[in-house]
């Protein structure tokens, strides 16, 4: 495996949240801040493109392509990536293009990133075909997520461990899945809680296959019950989430992946007492695409 490739500043913050706490009826409550991280508006897919990106380099790679909905926040990274490499960056992106870009979608183009709509054709179908016509490809897979990529969670993990020793869980949104397979490689199924988002059929399965075999899929604690009408559409629950964050600690989340977290947080599927830590994995520019807000 490649060495991975410095992308980033670390550690990232780990902060309070006691206004927030106080609202939700938890003990105590804690933000990290992956959100900060400084590469291209940062988020969680940096600590696994620090993998992907040295696999490319190492195969030689000449273009990056993945793909995503039209505000992937994994797409926007895998394209700031690709400038600071200087590579060529080529996004495959669900459905037609918009009448105007909004949100992470200026932000891809800002990057340099040539952006292929797929239309009615399957993404892989569509990926296959840039393949064959590009210099020097390498596929990143969806999400980012990949065995290898999810040591960038590991390498959170520990953080967390030295920032705050006795903290009893870790809540995350749950994409594609690499990010909660790294957290519960070094934490244990017991101290992750993930919250389904829709952006995969079966969430439990994706993470499980990112994980060593000696980890039970049965074990992993996912809440389905914030997905609603489906990926990338904003619920009601999620609205009052973000304004919640927002006018208690000033805290920003995201309609996709954070605002869904938060949400599960506040229904109260996640336990009230102890230390509980909320990843927060950015996605900030992906709430201007979303003029419903």
């Amino acid at each position: 495996m490649a060495s991975p490739i410095p992308l980033g500043t670390w550690p990232t913050p780990l902060e309070p949240a006691p206004r927030l706490a106080a609202s939700i009826g938890l003990d105590h409550l804690w933000i990290k801040r992956d959100d900060l991280i400084g590469l291209g508006g940062g988020g969680n897919k940096v600590r696994k493109l620090q993998y992907t990106c040295a696999e490319a380099l190492a195969a030689g790679a000449a273009t990056l392509i993945t793909t995503g909905a039209p505000q992937s926040n994994h797409a926007r990274l895998t394209a700031a990536a690709a400038a600071r490499l200087g590579l060529r960056c080529v996004l495959v992106l669900a459905g037609k293009r918009p009448a105007a870009p909004r949100g992470n979608l200026i932000l891809d183009e800002l990057a340099g990133a040539e952006i292929v709509w797929a239309g009615a054709e399957s993404l892989t179908q569509v990926v296959d075909a840039e393949v064959t016509k590009r210099y020097k490809p390498y596929v990143i897979p969806f999400g980012g997520s990949s065995p290898a990529s999810a040591l960038g969670y590991v390498e959170c993990a520990r953080e967390i461990e030295a920032q705050l020793p006795d903290f009893d869980r870790v809540v995350v949104a749950v994409g594609s899945g690499g990010t909660m397979a790294g957290l519960v490689a070094e934490l244990g199924p017991e101290r992750v809680v993930g919250v389904d988002t829709g952006a995969v059929r079966d969430a439990r399965a994706v993470v499980a296959s990112l994980l060593d075999d000696d980890v039970d899929p049965a074990e992993l604690q996912i809440d389905p019950a914030q997905v609603g009408a489906g990926y990338g559409k904003l619920t009601e629950r999620v609205r009052e989430a973000l304004k919640l964050a927002a006018r208690t600690e000033g805290l920003f989340l995201d309609p996709t992946y954070t605002g869904r977290a938060m949400a599960s947080l506040i229904a109260g599927h996640i336990p009230r007492h102890g230390r509980t830590v909320f990843l927060h994995s950015g996605g900030l520019p992906g709430l201007f695409g979303h003029p419903e807000l």
